[in-house]
């Protein structure tokens, strides 16, 4: 499977948030929470139905096909682990964790991401207590 867009990679992610809040995805929800245009949701719906990654016909619901689902999985599961790492780690306040966690669940590699996972449950098991007196 080819590599996505960050922005196709944002728009499936944000299909995949709606069906688990609503049990399916809008064009205009979806416009809305990424904050772009209807037309701009029905370009990026048509190429990832063309991928093969969504269910989509104009007025109807969108749905995650079986490797759409895959992909939106591993993104979401990328920007919770990120956004845990800098609340963890760093003392990130959540708001900032998150929306930074938006920017690099994208180009951060796996072998980086990984080890942000094993030092975030290293000093969530460990030393949390020793961490939060530094802050």
């Amino acid at each position: 499977m080819e590599k996505l867009s960050v922005s196709l990679e944002d728009y499936i992610e944000e299909i995949y948030n709606q069906i688990l809040k609503n049990g399916q995805a809008k064009v205009t929800a979806i416009a809305e929470a990424l904050s772009v245009k209807k037309a701009s949701v029905t370009g990026a719906l048509n190429t990832l139905s063309s991928k093969g990654l969504i269910n989509y016909s104009p007025y109807s619901a969108i749905t995650l096909t079986n490797d759409g689902e895959k992909i939106a999985k591993n993104i979401l599961k990328k920007h919770e682990n990120i956004a845990e790492f800098f609340k963890v780690v760093l003392n990130i306040p959540e708001k900032q964790a998150r929306e930074t966690a938006c920017k690099m669940e994208h180009i951060v590699s796996e072998k980086i991401f990984k080890n942000m996972n094993k030092l975030t449950n290293y000093v969530k098991t460990e030393i949390k207590d020793q961490i939060d007196k530094l802050y």
